[in-house]
């Protein structure tokens, strides 16, 4: 791993870090939404410990049918380590406003990615950018409940 995306990585972590404390802090009042999107709680098995990883996310698509995740990790060359978690293990945990739910995580087809994109650039136009900043396909994860 190189060390851009090491410090990548570290910076996710503070930012999911202080996300938690905020929503600790207010009881939820804050922190609950960024911008249009919802914030979520992933939660996957680690690919090689096997414990149970969290991080917080957004999601440009929430609805009763489908969560859609983006795994841009901020326009980085590598994918998010929870990304590398769900393609190993996509039995997932996903917690929308206090509440868990089981969903089946997996990458969209190229057809679906193409088809949700405008959706998920119209919720956060950064996910463009990010696009535009590396070489790799940025993945869109869509959950469904299982």
């Amino acid at each position: 791993m190189g060390v851009r995306s090491t410090t990548t990585d570290i910076g996710m972590k503070a930012m999911n870090a202080v996300h938690r404390i905020v929503l600790a802090v207010s009881g939820g009042r804050v922190g609950r939404k960024l911008g249009r999107m919802d914030v979520v709680e992933l939660h996957t098995k680690g690919r090689s410990s096997g414990k149970v990883r969290s991080t917080m996310l957004t999601a440009p698509i929430l609805d009763p049918e489908r969560i859609v995740l983006v795994a841009s990790k901020g326009g980085n060359d590598a994918h998010p380590q929870w990304y590398r978690n769900l393609c190993a293990e996509p039995d997932v945990e996903i917690t929308v406003n206090d509440t868990r739910r089981s969903f089946r995580a997996r990458t969209a087809t190229a057809t679906e990615k193409s088809e949700l994109w405008p959706t998920i650039t119209a919720a956060y136009p950064g996910y463009a950018r990010y696009q535009s900043k590396t070489r790799r396909d940025i993945p869109v994860v869509i959950c469904e409940p299982t």
